[in-house]
């Protein structure tokens, strides 16, 4: 973090709690996701704030797993979370999980029975929900809520022991029915499960809520600052009662403003919802705000961090426009991208006065940004190139500085060219463009004293390799889709994907999952690590070179230039 911004509102608590001996000056944080999912971009704000707030102030971070519900939760999750916290670039202390702590829970459970402060209830979820009362009414206790100490030890320990169904019977705290706060009245702490939990397996059949579960277990691993989004606020008060009533280590809640992206959805169940009707290939679908995703696509770590830190830390929730994140990317490819040449939509350029079957070999360097150019490689140069469409024009407009009879461009790190006349076939589309070049005028060594304004990118056809280029895009077509009206996949874009055969210089043939490309001229790009091989280049299109979005979308259109 940058030592000359000013201070967010949680560093500040942070180094008021250092000055006054807090903890005796001591930082420790958490990261407490829930395996029932990927990791998207939302949680990757939490990760840089955790991890970035303990570095900070040279303390810790633990990795916990709030692994509460076995029906949801799987190893594969477990997986996928510890691989993109490192890759973001952070170590935990302490890899933890909430179900390290069951028989610790339940102790604290059974020392709240024993207070007369919890009791066992038979009631159904929506004779409970019923009871709690409105905002503006107060909950009724009901006959259950008077039962001994002795009684609710006795049915609490049956519901462990497996004698009754799912459904049939709950542990809630007796708290506070007429607080104003909703999670005040008589909470729940305990719910019957038969299901097998990927750690303890059919260990356990009962098992802790939330609300029970995160505040011990914060207490119990002596964390200074629990770190949580702003819809935990009204779970504060819960939080702080049952540390006080147990009397634990006085960990404390605070609470900052969630990330919410634009042209997606943050919500793990309606990103589930995508995977499994198949609107998306995966949770590592280039298209999905997953950090696998994202990762996928091309993004870099640096970037994704680069972005937390720009948004910054607040305590009211705001709309995040994604070109925020287009920049970093873009920001930081510029300068680590090694530059190649790939035609997306090629025509087929002749160079008549080449002579035939004569191959040079030229030069290109990997970065320009970068002194020294990071090295570079060989390009093969030939009587045959393809070139894109799109720099050819038969009638050329005046200001076109590229391909049309009499027009003269430069080939990138190649020799000018002059258009002579071009081929259609028989279907009135150009085939063929007829040029000659003038062999003086090679990049690094020109003596032609011919000046031209146009400089375009190429492949040499006998050298070329194939690869598809997959064009990826928002994945919805409106701001917010979950605030529309009817199903939000209803607004799902449908030009999020455009997959196309495109001609990649030979040395592409090397390119590696991770690395980032500019394909010059068209935009960065990432060979795919999913289906990617020797035998057929897949690359993801990260981003483009400049924003076109905002431009399209005014003119009511979709895709992004």
């Amino acid at each position: 973090m940058s030592e000359e911004r000013s201070l967010n509102f949680l560093e500040e608590i942070v180094e008021e709690d250092i000055s006054a001996g807090k903890h005796g000056g001591r930082v420790l944080t958490r990261f407490p996701p829930e395996p029932n999912g990927y990791l998207h971009i939302g949680h990757a704000k939490s990760i840089c704030l955790n991890f970035g707030l303990a570095k900070r102030y040279g303390g810790k971070t633990n990795l916990r797993f709030d692994d509460t519900n076995p029906v949801k939760e799987d190893v594969a999750y477990v997986d996928s979370i510890k691989e993109d916290v490192k890759w973001l670039g952070f170590e935990w202390a302490q890899e933890l999980y909430a179900s390290d702590y069951f028989d610790k829970l339940y102790e604290f459970a059974v020392a709240l029975i024993k207070k007369g402060l919890a009791y066992v209830d038979d009631s159904t979820a929506e004779e409970i929900a019923k009871q709690k009362g409105t905002p503006t009414e107060p909950g009724t206790p009901n006959q259950y809520r008077s039962r001994s100490v002795d009684e609710n030890l006795q049915l609490f320990a049956d519901m462990k022991a497996g004698k009754y169904p799912d459904g049939a019977k709950v542990l809630r705290a007796k708290a506070d029915l007429a607080s104003p706060n909703m999670h005040l009245r008589d909470p729940l702490m305990y719910r019957i499960k038969h299901a097998h939990h990927h750690r303890t397996g059919h260990a356990w059949c009962i098992y802790p809520m939330y609300d029970f579960a995160h505040g011990q277990s914060d207490a119990i691993e002596q964390i200074t600052h629990s770190i949580c989004t702003l819809e935990f606020v009204p779970h504060r008060a819960l939080y702080e009662w049952f540390i006080e009533q147990l009397e634990l280590f006085p960990s404390r809640q605070y609470e900052f403003a969630r990330l919410n992206l634009n042209y997606t959805v943050m919500s793990k169940r309606k990103l589930l919802q995508l995977v499994e009707e198949g609107h998306v290939e995966d949770w590592d679908d280039p298209r999905m705000p997953t950090i696998s995703g994202l990762r996928r696509r091309g993004y870099t770590p640096h970037s994704i961090r680069d972005f937390c830190e720009r948004i910054g830390v607040a305590k009211r929730e705001n709309m995040i426009d994604v070109s925020l994140l287009e920049f970093c990317i873009r920001e930081d490819l510029n300068k680590t991208a090694w530059r190649r040449m790939a035609v997306l939509d090629p025509v087929k350029l002749v160079i008549t006065n080449y002579p035939e079957g004569q191959t040079d070999t030229l030069f290109g360097e990997n970065n320009p940004e970068v002194e020294g150019g990071e090295g570079g490689r060989e390009i093969p140069f030939s009587r045959e190139l393809w070139i894109e469409r799109e720099d050819f024009m038969e009638e050329p407009l005046k200001k076109f500085f590229r391909l049309g009879v009499g027009l003269s461009v430069r080939l990138k790190n190649a020799y000018i060219i002059t258009c002579n006349e071009f081929v259609k076939d028989s279907e009135g589309n150009v085939a063929e463009i007829h040029c000659t070049y003038i062999p003086e005028s090679k990049s690094g060594s020109d003596t032609s004293g011919i000046h031209v304004k146009g400089t375009i990118h190429w492949v040499s056809i006998p050298h070329a390799k194939t690869a598809e280029i997959r064009l990826y895009d928002r994945l919805f077509r409106v701001e917010d889709p979950s605030s529309e009206d009817g199903d939000f996949k209803e607004y799902l874009n449908p030009d999020s994907l455009n997959i196309i055969k495109g001609y990649i210089e030979p040395d592409l043939a090397n390119a590696v999952a991770g690395k980032g490309y500019q394909f010059i001229r068209k935009g960065y790009f990432s060979l795919d690590s999913k289906h990617s091989s020797a035998e057929k280049l897949v690359f993801n299109r990260t981003v483009t070179l400049k924003d076109g979005w905002s431009q399209q979308a005014s003119k009511g259109g979709l895709k992004s230039s």
